[in-house]
C-alpha cells in the first residue's frame, strides 16, 4: 500500500468513499426525498473534480493497493477556509437538489487541519490503512504549520472513535452534522 496525493481520474472512487464516510443516511438527508444516492454520487464526483470544493481531489490523499486501486482516502483542508470551500457544495445542493444548506453549522474552524472525510472500503479494513491516512494528515498539518488536526465522529460509531483516540485524538466538544449527533475530536500537532 502506498499513500499519495489524489488525482482527477480517481474522482469516482473518492466520491464513493466520501459517501461511505458520510454514511448513506447523511447522503439521503442532503439529497432530499426526491433524489437518489446515484444522484448524490454524481454531484459528489463533480465536487471531487472541482478545484474549489472542500471535497476536491486537491484536498485528498489516497491509499493505493498493490493493483493500483484506491483502497482508502482522507479529505482534509485548513479549517479557516471552510466557508470558501463549502460554497461549491452549497451551490451544487441548490442547483441539483433544490436544497439550501447555506446555514449549516460549522464543522471546523481556523487553527486546525480538518479531516472532512476518511474512509477505507470494508474489504480493506484491518490492514492499517486508516492509521496510515491519519498519520499522513498529521504530517500535512505539520507541513502547513497548523497546530491541530480535527474531525467529527458520529456518536453512533464507537469503533471509529476508538481508532482516533488510539492515535491521540481527544474529545473537544459536541457537534451535529448531516442530521447526526457528532463528537469533535482534535489531535495536537507537536
Amino acid at each position: 500500500m502506498e499513500i499519495q496525493n489524489a488525482e482527477k481520474f480517481q474522482a469516482l472512487s473518492i466520491a464513493r468513499l466520501i459517501m461511505q464516510a458520510m454514511n448513506y443516511d447523511c447522503c439521503r438527508y442532503f439529497a432530499g426525498p426526491d433524489h437518489t444516492l446515484d444522484d448524490f454520487e454524481r454531484v459528489m464526483t463533480k465536487l471531487v473534480l472541482a478545484d474549489d470544493s472542500q471535497y476536491s481531489y486537491l484536498n485528498t490523499i489516497v491509499a493505493i493497493d498493490a493493483d493500483g486501486g484506491v483502497c482508502g482516502c482522507c479529505v482534509s483542508y485548513d479549517g479557516g477556509k471552510l466557508y470558501e470551500l463549502r460554497r461549491a457544495f452549497v451551490e451544487a445542493a441548490k442547483a441539483e437538489f433544490g436544497r439550501d444548506f447555506s446555514g449549516m453549522d460549522d464543522e471546523t474552524q481556523a487553527g486546525e487541519l480538518y479531516i472532512d472525510s476518511i474512509a477505507v472500503p470494508e474489504s480493506h479494513r484491518g490492514r492499517g490503512i486508516a492509521t496510515a491516512l491519519l498519520n499522513a494528515a498529521i504530517d500535512k498539518a505539520k507541513a502547513m504549520g497548523l497546530p491541530a488536526v480535527g474531525l467529527l465522529v458520529d456518536k453512533g460509531n464507537p469503533k471509529a472513535e476508538k481508532l482516533y483516540t488510539r492515535i491521540g485524538f481527544k474529545y473537544v466538544g459536541d457537534s451535529s452534522w448531516g442530521g447526526h449527533e457528532m463528537k469533535h475530536l482534535q489531535y495536537a500537532v507537536k
